[in-house]
């Protein structure tokens, strides 16, 4: 066991995005760059900034089109874009890597974007040819891969059938969400292999997992020893899905990195400067984070 691990991995931050638009507080637009300018010092490469999605579906990120001109130079910056018309005010804004969104549950799709997994398919590709003719890069999150409040899961054949389809319209990589934190080793593990069985190259997937049932870390360890090597992950564990009732926050950036590092396996972020960004996240949110490193950390005073 843990005899192939990667010599590094690359961590993909989501907390601008994923873990603000759960937030029942607005962050300003100078507060968000505040924590983005702390979030660029800690060394993180790929950080996803909002999402271009209408005000009243996510009011936190209704800031998109001030933020992303604003951002500082870097990193590369991404963010969420559901339709076309998402994507035009992406260009305007000046974004040069951005994403598509689907689930792999018809009911969960229903409720967050009122598309079926179908018109989803349809309205991503849309994005995709469009995104491609301006030269972005083109990322897809993949929802609800390992289950969903409203329907059994995983739907694995469903899961690979999907992933193949969003990386034959152009996407260069799929993130494999456990939106609702329900995932186990053991599945994780048959998914993933699943996806590799019909020819899925490693490379082309992440994983993106939520931590409400104390799982993320253990589904993560599983997803790192047959070779992902791209994690998406949350400063302090901020998030949730809006509409996935009880899901808590996705698996906080410093607990992935301090095990990584623990186990010596490369990922390029300071972990003392990512306790400092997760503090400047706890102020802004005005309530304790979910991170167990941060928690550890701001307890003994190391940071």
């Amino acid at each position: 066991m843990f005899e192939k691990l990667p010599r590094r991995v690359s961590v993909y931050e989501v907390g601008l995005r994923d873990g603000l638009q759960a937030e029942p507080r607005f962050v300003p637009t100078e507060d968000k760059l505040r924590l983005a300018n702390a979030l660029v010092a800690t060394g993180l490469q790929r950080i996803e900034a909002s999402s271009f999605v209408h005000a009243k579906w996510i009011p936190a990120l209704a800031d998109a089109d001030q933020l992303v001109p604003r951002l500082p130079k870097g990193p590369t910056w991404s963010a969420l874009t559901p339709n076309l018309r998402g994507l035009e005010r992406a260009l305007a804004a000046g974004i040069t890597e951005v994403a598509v969104f689907l689930a792999a549950s018809e009911t969960y799709s229903l409720k967050n974007t009122n598309k079926s997994i179908a018109e989803s398919l349809k309205s991503s590709e849309q994005v995709a040819v469009e995104a491609k003719k301006h030269g972005l890069k083109i990322r897809a999150y993949l929802s609800s891969v390992w289950g969903s409040p409203y329907e059994p899961g995983p739907d694995i054949e469903l899961v690979v059938r999907i992933t193949q389809q969003l990386l034959d319209m152009g996407c260069y990589e799929v993130s494999l969400g456990d939106t609702v934190g329900i995932g186990n080793p053991l599945q994780t593990q048959r998914i993933l292999e699943a996806l590799f069985y019909k020819n899925v190259p490693k490379d082309k997937l992440a994983v993106h997992l939520h931590d409400t049932r104390g799982t993320a870390l253990a589904n993560a360890l599983v997803a790192l020893e047959l070779g992902i090597t791209t994690f998406d992950a949350s400063v302090g564990g901020l998030g949730g899905s809006p509409y996935a009732p009880g899901a808590t926050g996705n698996l906080a950036t410093e607990d992935l990195v301090n095990m990584l590092h623990g186990m010596g396996i490369e990922t390029g972020v300071d972990l003392a400067k990512l306790v400092q960004a997760a503090a400047i996240a706890q102020d802004l949110v005005g309530h304790p984070l979910t991170s167990k490193y941060f928690k550890a950390a701001i307890g003994s005073g190391a940071h």
